[in-house]
């Protein structure tokens, strides 16, 4: 018995399921999931041994790489100082400068500690400032595990097959009305008949929490023009793509200016940190100036702030490195299609389908092929390259991917049909 099996037997006894989030139970590739020891550059390295060459990034926010000597510094700096005050720091203010300098979007911004509690906290903003009840959200679109967002989500619930979740009040998820991503013409029914009564819209503008899937063209402008015309707000959700399509994200990717947004880990380094905001008339309604409450000990901690500090100057210092990693996900991009295998590429995120037709909203990836994808994740790790162990995750490169990785990478892509 492996280490990893030795562990992962223990684990199913104390923790549901022998892990910490459900995806990494690798319940959808039917195997069993290695426990990494350690991580370096673009390698994870699990406790019996093996490197692998790692496409999951920890879900995304590593886009410099697996420990990063600048950001590991910087880490290893503040601790000497203390872990967490529960106070106002400096760095929160540095790094929330960093952020509007960025994404000019965001006139007023809150720190918090996960991006459910950023999605969360942002809904909240909007019910509060329109002094509305229901929101908009699309299937298969994952903004976290809040109780008003888990409706027909992405992710992991995706992959254990669990379109929502128990222990959520009927009565509170009426308040959700769900939308298909790609199409305008369910958002205008919708907005017809509670358009009134609609504090919101959230979107990942890029969804890749089905795998990667890219809007339409104008359907972004067009969620912006209906929720000016209802009064509504328009909520970015950029956990995924926010630093990673760029400095500006997807709203600078695409042009189109929502009135708040969310960022994910990767504003902390990867640690636990995110953040919400935008217009500043709609964040002053947050506590204490306003009357939606909001509030965390560890949000805008030290350590994650310090990370996430070092993170964004090194990726404004370095424009360049959006175009390099783009490139290299691009000649990925291209040996997938080389084999005949349906792909979807945005920037440096990209999924591989399983499936035979164009994919563009959750029906399309509802068509996959899960068997085939079995067959591709085990072929992929025995060959020590680490993908996503669900169909519906995004495959992410960083700039510690270098140009002979992604060709190691392509070799083992190009050999697969043969095997």
């Amino acid at each position: 018995m492996s280490k990893s099996e030795e562990f992962f037997k223990k684990a199913k006894n104390i923790l549901p399921g022998g892990v910490n989030s459900p995806v990494r139970a690798f319940g959808a590739v039917k195997k069993t999931p290695f426990f990494v020891e350690k991580a370096q550059g673009a390698y994870i390295y699990d406790v019996d041994g093996n490197e692998y060459i790692d496409y999951v990034c920890s879900w995304g926010p590593l886009i410099l790489g697996h420990a990063h000597p600048k950001v590991v510094e910087a880490v290893k700096k503040v601790c000497e100082n203390g872990l967490t005050f529960g106070a106002p720091t400096e760095k929160e203010l540095i790094l929330a400068e960093l952020i509007k300098k960025c994404v000019p979007s965001m006139e007023m911004i809150r720190l918090v500690s996960s991006g459910t509690e950023a999605v969360m906290s942002a809904v909240r903003v909007a019910r509060g400032f329109t002094n509305r009840d229901k929101i908009i959200k699309f299937i298969g679109c994952y903004h976290g595990h809040s109780d008003g967002l888990l409706m027909k989500a992405g992710s992991g619930v995706l992959t254990e097959a669990v379109p929502d979740s128990a222990g959520i009040p009927k009565d509170y998820a009426k308040c959700t009305l769900l939308a298909n991503y790609n199409d305008e013409n369910s958002i205008r029914e919708i907005m017809e008949q509670y358009g009134e009564d609609v504090a919101c819209i959230v979107v990942e503008p890029v969804s890749a929490n089905m795998g990667v899937v890219p809007p339409k063209k104008n359907f972004l402008k067009f969620l912006r023009e209906i929720t000016k015309q209802y009064g509504s707000l328009l909520i970015f959700d950029e956990a995924i793509t926010g630093f990673r399509l760029g400095l500006g994200g997807a709203q600078e990717y695409y042009g189109i200016t929502p009135d708040l947004t969310t960022f994910g880990k990767i504003v902390g380094g990867g640690m636990p940190l995110a953040v919400y905001g935008g217009r500043k008339d709609v964040m002053s309604c947050v506590a204490p100036v306003g009357s939606v409450y909001q509030a965390g000990t560890l949000s805008g901690n030290p350590v994650a702030t310090a990370a996430g500090i070092e993170t964004l100057k090194i990726l404004i210092e370095n424009k360049e490195i959006y175009s390099k990693i783009d490139k290299r996900t691009k000649i990925l991009e291209d040996a997938y299609k080389a084999i005949g295998l349906n792909t979807n590429r945005v920037g440096s995120l990209m999924s591989v389908f399983f499936a035979d037709r164009p994919i563009c909203n959750y029906d399309d990836v509802m068509t996959c092929n899960l068997d085939e994808f079995i067959k591709y994740f085990d072929y992929m790790l025995k060959n020590k390259i680490y993908v996503a162990p669900s169909q519906f995750e995004t495959m992410f490169v960083s700039l510690a991917h270098s140009d002979e990785i992604i060709e190691r990478t392509v070799d083992v892509v190009l050999k697969y049909k043969s095997n």
